[in-house]
């Protein structure tokens, strides 16, 4: 429990900056950064002036280094009309733009805003609201096919949630172009529920004078709407192929699953049907057998939409329960579950001399692989679960629960969000992880293969481990701990152990 009166370190439960605050800290911050290139020196921060949010501030270090002008920016980049309506198809947010619509901008005595509904990868694909606005929205290049990412136009609310996959607000000066500072913006990503991948954002873009607070709030809830209209529409879908695979689940020998194409079962017969089935992060090969953590070796076979899920009966042993489920929908998780044939007994043989990598190179998709005797699996990843394998990797001898809560949020007292999140991981990772501290087990080799930009690691953290671990990659005084060899692969070159920077 946390204690009467503790102070917390969080930024947002600070006093909000007014403009012309966030433009002394803009010019301050650049000033400061054009000195230290100069001179290598860095200035000892003044206490009575604010900082800009972590995210923030982030943000403009990496955008620094990549030499982005803040008075031109950089060359735009806009799709063509065929391009914007084949990304608009694909992207599955069409059909919710009525809703959006009257959700966000056709409330009565709203201010004048403008909707902007980018993909993951930043183009805005639709943009409407109030005829002058949008005038002057044109002339800073915030247009339907511009890709509206922090390498062109620097800090922005688009980009700040893709990067950081929550609800983002970037106000005024906390734009990195200056042309930027007379706008807020407030954006939130959506989900593909099936899959969890990111799939876009809901942007709102007005004067920085007139833009209210509550349309950060209303935005998240718009978002949360979008992903609601979504997951009902997946239903639909997996109810139709619940209806054809009906008949071919009854003419089937033995088990079987028919699972979409994101792992959800739609229909199963002779074995507990699993609400989803952990299908590997890399999809696919063109072999027709394939392991998977909860059933072992499986025959796949295309079906619509979807696929056929066939165990491969074992010999002189007890048969595997359908575990290592996925989603809300599986409260209990796998492991929990588990007998001598389930997940947890199969990651306990592979703890034993096991190579686990830690794949962080593609910003908002982390993934963990495990090769060892037992098999090879791939398992995605949450944000808040990259993080703590992240700080497990870079300290081998364990942490304390207070110790990451305190390298997560500054607050050493928060060790019930830990252990929960510790929980939840080890019904994925069993006899992988060990406890009191929590750490890797001995034997396995542990790597983690990082992105090129060091701010790249993990952008929507905003702990403070994780921010020494960016600062001090980008500044050449930590190395992340070298990915092991992959079976069938020469080693990789070696890299040295981490050595975290002090906090």
């Amino acid at each position: 429990m946390r204690q009467p009166g503790r102070q917390t370190r969080r930024p947002e439960r600070r006093t909000p900056q007014t403009a012309a605050e966030l433009a002394k800290v803009h010019e301050r911050a650049l000033a400061e950064a054009a000195a230290r290139a100069a001179t290598r020196d860095t200035p000892d921060d003044d206490p009575s002036l604010f900082q800009p949010r972590p995210e923030i501030g982030d943000s403009w270090e990496r955008l620094r280094r990549l030499g982005l002008d803040p008075d031109a920016g950089a060359a735009a980049v806009h799709l063509g009309p065929a391009e914007i309506e084949h990304r608009r198809r694909s992207s599955g947010l069409d059909p919710l733009l009525p809703v959006l619509r009257g959700t966000l901008l056709e409330q009565s005595g709203q201010p004048p805003l403008i909707l902007a509904i980018a993909d993951a990868d930043g183009h805005i694909l639709w943009q409407e609201g109030e005829r002058g606005l949008r005038r002057s929205a044109d002339r800073i290049g915030f247009l339907t096919g511009a890709r509206w990412v922090e390498e062109s136009v620097g800090t922005n609310g688009i980009a700040a949630a893709l990067r950081a996959q929550r609800p983002m607000q970037v106000h005024s000066a906390e734009h990195y172009l200056r042309s930027h500072h007379s706008w807020t913006c407030v954006a939130a990503p959506v989900h593909d529920p099936g899959t969890g991948r990111l799939i876009g954002a809901i942007n709102l873009s007005g004067p920085a004078h007139s833009v209210r607070p509550y349309l950060l709030q209303l935005t998240a809830t718009a978002a949360k709407l979008a992903e609601t209209e979504l997951r009902a529409r997946r239903l639909e879908s997996l109810h139709h192929l619940r209806t054809l695979a009906a008949p071919m689940l009854a003419r089937v020998n033995g088990p079987a699953l028919v699972v979409d194409a994101a792992g959800w079962t739609a229909a199963a017969a002779g074995l507990p049907p699993p609400a989803r089935l952990r299908l590997p992060a890399e999809g696919w090969s063109t072999t027709a057998v394939h392991w998977l953590p909860s059933l072992g070796e499986c025959v796949i076979e295309p079906l619509a939409d979807g696929w056929l899920v066939r165990p491969v009966p074992l010999r002189n042993t007890a048969p595997a329960p359908a575990g290592d489920l996925d989603g809300p929908d599986d409260p209990g998780g796998g492991a929990a579950r588990d007998g001598l044939g389930g997940l947890g007994g199969l990651l306990a043989e592979q703890a034993e001399g096991a190579r686990v990598r830690l794949d962080l190179r593609r910003p908002g998709s982390p993934a963990l692989s495990v090769h060892g005797a037992a098999g090879s699996w791939s398992h995605a990843l949450s944000p808040r679960h990259a993080e703590l394998l992240l700080l497990l990797a870079t300290e081998r001898n364990g942490l304390s629960a207070a110790q990451l809560a305190d390298a997560l949020f500054g607050d050493p007292a928060r060790t019930v969000t830990v252990r929960a999140e510790l929980s939840r991981l080890r019904r994925h990772l069993g006899g992988l992880l060990a406890h009191r501290p929590y750490r890797f087990a001995e034997s396995v080799l542990v790597g983690v293969a990082g992105p090129e930009d060091p701010y790249d690691l993990l952008p929507s953290s905003s702990g403070p481990a994780v921010r020494r671990i960016r600062a001090g990659l980008a500044g050449g005084t930590v190395r992340l701990p070298c990915p092991p060899p992959l079976p069938g692969r020469l080693p990789a070159p070696r890299t040295g152990r981490v050595a975290l920077p002090p906090a």
